[in-house]
């Protein structure tokens, strides 16, 4: 829970579709509520586009979900096909202009656009797109105008994308509509999450499964990686990219970043976390009175720690759900104050107790650090640290905010400097072993991207990566 209260990492986006085939359901209103059970990936913008006979209407805006839209601006929405989007702004400047979803247009041919994820090669693939116009400073346009440009060759949408696969290097899950149809499209390494929910004769593309289960839509399965998923009057239409190299799922979506009713290429994300818990009290056998969680994320874990421990479970901190992520302060001073703002340890639980504290990762260290004095300040006779992630030593390229490499604490600290920055008693970190175990005991054969951890990127580092890593510090 590092990054500045709640920030730890600005993560992806969400992203949400839907069509509707007896033209009953208001597409655009189970757009927001999917959109609202997404919120937790983005909050920084947000929007919703709808196809209207020959024309896309489109809404966004900076702000969360609720106070972009009303319902007022829902009824100027109504359509049976939308798309919708939540934002973080891991690359490009927050503002209405890079909100999306994206509206594309030639004149002739005119498409809407979303997407989740973040592309290493985009200066090499905006310097293509020169006879366009581009007005924002995101990735997800410069799809929707390389897509575009493939249409005016008189291709298939879905072959259009099939062949840009080839050119595109990083992570994409997108949702489009075109004319009549609802598109998914999931990058061909699988980095970002995306399934297909159907609702009556009504079917929906969500970046998590709990978008699905908060409109009563019923899961039908993950869109796999490198596959093209077309939604239209004839039904469903998959076409796939033949690939060689291994499934890259981001591990951080188990950990962090995904709420923890989603199921995720069959895991449940639930499950991992407690997973992950378990494997850490096997691994760390501390003497301790009391286990307790960082909320929200570290909880799971924690939990399942205790059991598998049997060193009791208690909450530790009351946390003030009213301090949104944007609730950020700069200064050391500031930071320090937030974390009480958010976090108030609950005394009668912790004093003169010894405490094992389980976070779900750690980055900076600079509110972990405020978090332990804040349990000894409140009578704490020890407490050790226990990390449900193996140690970040590496700046994400794929669509996660991490702070630069050099911001990293891990990167440039050894366990014991960190243990002694943080003033905790102890500290112990998963190892990416344990953690691939934690996670993959739902589904072996699949693979995850760990290279936040260890550095093993899964593009090869031409020309255009290295410029991406100089232009971040990495």
């Amino acid at each position: 829970m590092d990054l500045e209260i709640d920030n730890k990492f600005k993560e992806e986006c969400g992203v949400f579709g839907g069509i509707d085939f007896d033209n009953k359901l208001n597409c655009s209103k189970l757009t927001y509520f999917g959109l609202y059970a997404l919120q937790h990936r983005g909050q920084e913008s947000c929007g919703i586009a709808v196809y209207l006979k020959d024309r896309i209407k489109c809404h966004k805006d900076v702000g969360t979900v609720n106070q972009v839209f009303n319902e007022e601006i829902l009824d100027g929405l109504k359509g049976s096909l939308a798309i919708g989007h939540v934002r973080y702004a891991t690359n490009g400047q927050n503002s209405n202009i890079n909100a999306q979803p994206f509206i594309i247009s030639n004149g002739k041919e005119k498409i809407a656009i979303a997407h989740n994820g973040h592309l290493l090669n985009a200066k090499d693939l905006k310097s293509k797109l020169a006879k366009y116009k581009l007005n924002s400073t995101v990735d997800s346009e410069i799809l929707g105008y390389m897509i575009l440009n493939e249409l005016e060759k008189n291709v298939s949408i879905e072959n259009s994308i099939i062949s840009l696969m080839d050119d595109i290097k990083g992570a994409y899950s997108l949702v489009i509509i075109v004319k009549d149809k609802l598109i998914g499209v999931r990058d061909p390494l699988g980095m970002r999450p995306l399934c297909i929910g159907k609702l009556n004769n009504s079917y929906f593309i969500a970046s998590e499964s709990c978008a699905l289960d908060a409109i009563g839509a019923e899961f039908v399965r993950d869109i796999e990686p490198g596959e093209v998923v077309t939604i239209d009057k004839y039904g469903i239409k998959s076409e796939k990219k033949q690939i060689e190299e291994q499934k890259k799922l981001c591990i951080f979506e188990f950990m962090y970043f995904a709420r923890e009713d989603s199921k995720i290429d069959g895991i449940s994300v639930y499950k991992a976390r407690e997973n992950i818990g378990k494997e850490l009290a096997k691994s760390f056998k501390i003497d301790a009175d009391l286990v307790v969680g960082v909320p929200d994320s570290g909880i799971p874990a924690s939990i399942a720690y205790a059991k598998e421990s049997g060193i009791p479970y208690g909450q530790g901190f009351v946390k003030n759900k009213y301090v949104g992520r944007t609730f950020i302060k700069s200064t050391q001073s500031e930071r320090v104050m937030a974390v009480k703002i958010k976090l108030n340890p609950i005394q009668e639980n912790i004093n003169g107790k010894r405490i094992i504290l389980i976070d779900d990762s750690l980055v900076r260290g600079t509110t972990l650090k405020g978090i332990v004095k804040l349990l000894k300040a409140s009578g704490a006779k020890e407490v050790h640290v226990v990390i449900a992630a193996p140690p970040i030593k590496f700046s994400c390229f794929y669509g996660v905010a991490t702070s630069n490499r050099k911001e990293l604490i891990a990167s440039s600290k050894s366990i014991e400097e960190i243990r002694k920055y943080i003033s905790a008693d102890s500290l112990d970190f998963m190892s990416v072993e344990s953690l691939l175990r934690a996670v993959g005991k739902q589904n072996n054969s699949y693979g995850f991207c760990t290279a936040c951890f260890n550095g093993e990127y899964p593009y090869v580092e031409d020309e255009e990566v290295q410029l991406t890593k100089k232009a971040i510090n990495f």
